[in-house]
């Protein structure tokens, strides 16, 4: 007992002895609980819907207003055809689209049923199937509505009946990129950011960090090696690895899910690399502010790997996130890669489409590997 009491004891002056330990042992859960708190939110709001009104009446645009009115849905897009519709969808500019066809409206006044056509983005399983529960439910009570007040203006009792029975809507639902919302069309992607972004950030710092605890980064520093061709002879390793990961993941997904890139396969090596620019200078910026393998992993974990989870739209859609939360997502580089990555995958897009999303990952990327590695020279000098 008494050595068990000493290895305690020891531990707990070793943590105390630590400045940059302890104060992560306390902040980074705290910070955790702020972004949970904030951003876990698993009900969906003002999701982005397309609407295609062909109709152009009065009950047309009643059907629209209680999509806006139920606080679940937002008009991202008005669309003038149906191939617009589906074009918003496939450019990520909104989640659903509602096809509102000709004559919708004199069905309406007529008391026969009324068909609406739904079309939802399948690449974002989750929110998919919420977004048509709740698109069919805003029907629903729309349908209910027109029969409450057809009810009214007849009057008459049996007549009534058969308006109440007539006055229907029938929506018509399409899911594209991923019909049967398979989780797993969804999550494969997602896994193959996931494991890019752990290996170039985490193993890049330890291995820095690794020399600073050996000693042997003094003994690079006295060599003619310069202190770029130190980090790239650093940062190089981790990018064939990573490059055989990906191979190895796309594998995976075809030989085990039947899952294949629809896209282009090299612009999905291209754009991997450019996200990989953020998560190596990440690594390597966390070598810098770190003494030990211990503090690297703990802020590898909890400042960086954690909070891109998060805020990333991986588990919790960014819609549902209050609006200051999802204006820092914006700097996240796992938000871009996800779109990136899904697009590829399950519909098929290439860079046409994707260009807002490179651009801000190529300027998210570049200025953190130059801030990073201006950081790591400052440190050598």
């Amino acid at each position: 007992m008494r050595t068990i009491g000493f290895i305690i004891r020891k531990e707990f002056q070793q943590i105390r002895r630590d400045r940059r330990m302890l104060p992560l042992i306390f902040i980074a859960p705290v910070l955790q609980i702020i972004l949970m708190g904030y951003a876990a939110n698993l009900d969906v709001n003002d999701i982005p819907i397309s609407v295609c009104d062909q109709d152009r009446t009065a009950q047309s645009r009643e059907l629209v207003a209680a999509f806006t009115a139920s606080g679940s849905f937002a008009v991202s897009r008005t669309a003038a055809t149906a191939e617009d519709a589906e074009r918003d969808i496939e450019r990520g500019a909104s989640s659903l689209a509602l096809i509102i066809p000709p004559g919708y409206g004199r069905q309406q006044s007529a008391g026969r049923v009324s068909g609406v056509q739904l079309l939802a983005d399948g690449s974002e399983s989750q929110a998919a199937a919420i977004g048509l529960s709740y698109a069919t439910l805003v029907v629903s009570r729309e349908a209910a509505r027109l029969a409450s007040t057809r009810l009214t203006a007849l009057g008459a009792a049996g007549a009534g009946v058969r308006a109440v029975r007539a006055a229907q809507v029938r929506p018509a639902v399409r899911v594209f990129y991923n019909p049967t919302l398979a989780s797993r069309n969804f999550m494969v992607p997602g896994v193959l950011a996931m494991v890019l972004m752990i290996i170039t950030t985490v193993l890049t710092s330890l291995s820095i960090v690794k020399e600073k605890e050996r000693g042997t980064l003094e003994q690079l520093i006295v060599t003619p090696i310069t202190a770029r061709q130190l980090i790239v002879g650093k940062l190089a390793p981790f990018v064939l690895i990573s490059i055989v990961v990906i191979s190895l993941v796309l594998a995976a997904s075809l030989l085990l899910f039947g899952l294949s890139v629809r896209g282009s396969l090299p612009l999905l090596y291209a754009l991997s690399l450019l996200f990989m620019l953020t998560t190596l200078g990440a690594g390597l910026f966390i070598s810098t502010i770190s003494r030990t393998q211990q503090q690297a992993m703990m802020i590898a974990v909890f400042f960086f790997i954690m909070p891109m989870v998060i805020l990333s739209g991986f588990v919790f859609p960014i819609e549902s996130m209050p609006v200051p939360i999802q204006l820092v997502t914006y700097l996240f580089p796992l938000r871009w890669y996800f779109v990136i990555i899904r697009g590829l995958f399950l519909k098929g897009i290439g860079i046409a489409e994707l260009w807002k999303e490179t651009a801000a990952l190529a300027g998210i990327g570049l200025a953190v590997i130059a801030g990073s590695a201006l950081r790591f020279r400052k440190r050598l000098e």
